[in-house]
């Protein structure tokens, strides 16, 4: 049976001497990738992105995360000079724990360790299958269909046609890597063409 998150990180949190908890402020930095912690962190609450700044300061969404997601370095191999940073999007809370803690338990012989041992597997995979899709967008040849696959994938995810996109399309230009400007005639081209219904941040898909 597949772990339930929420009841999981609700029994735990406050029993483990091995795990901390932090909030954040929106805009604040969660925490760097450049630094070997074997760090994990679960997202309690709020959103955050993994952003990049190149040696010429252009920014990159590497990866966008929501509740219950897990993000960290060790998930991560940065093989770049480029520091990689966790930003709060919104105001969140952070579970933090040392990936050395599956090994050894706490004074309290919780079994929190236990627990996340027997699931960890099922924590990875979810992981694999967001990075495979990220990758799938990126490795879309053109604006359009990078734009209409991240569309699809939000669809699916609300279960409805209509959505709200979590970025601004400042952010959204970022995160699909590719010109601002650009993207947004390709919008414009869009809603012409009757692809999709654009009223501020909310989209509509048209298309079956």
């Amino acid at each position: 049976m597949k772990l339930d998150m929420n009841q999981f990180l609700f029994e735990f949190e406050k029993n483990c001497s091995k795990l901390q908890k932090k909030s954040f402020k929106k805009d604040e930095i969660i925490t760097t990738y450049i630094a070997k912690r074997r760090q994990i962190c679960i997202l309690l609450s709020g959103s955050a992105d993994l952003v990049r700044y190149d040696s010429s300061g252009n920014k990159t969404i590497v990866e966008h995360f929501t509740k219950n997601e897990l993000f960290g370095e060790v998930f991560y191999i940065v093989a770049t000079n480029n520091e990689l940073f966790v930003k709060a999007r919104q105001a969140c809370e952070v579970l933090f724990f040392s990936y050395d803690t599956l090994k050894h338990k706490c004074k309290q012989n919780c079994d929190f360790h236990q627990v996340l041992s027997e699931n960890l597997a099922d924590f990875i995979l979810d992981k694999v299958t967001l990075l495979n899709t990220r990758i799938e967008l990126l490795t879309k040849r053109s604006i359009r269909d990078k734009i209409l696959g991240f569309f699809t994938i939000l669809s699916i995810r609300n279960f409805s046609k209509t959505f709200t996109l979590p970025f601004s399309l400042t952010d959204l230009a970022d995160y699909l890597s590719i010109d601002r400007s650009a993207m947004m005639r390709e919008l414009k081209y869009l809603r012409e063409e009757g692809f999709i219904k654009k009223n501020g941040n909310t989209i509509t898909l048209l298309y079956k």
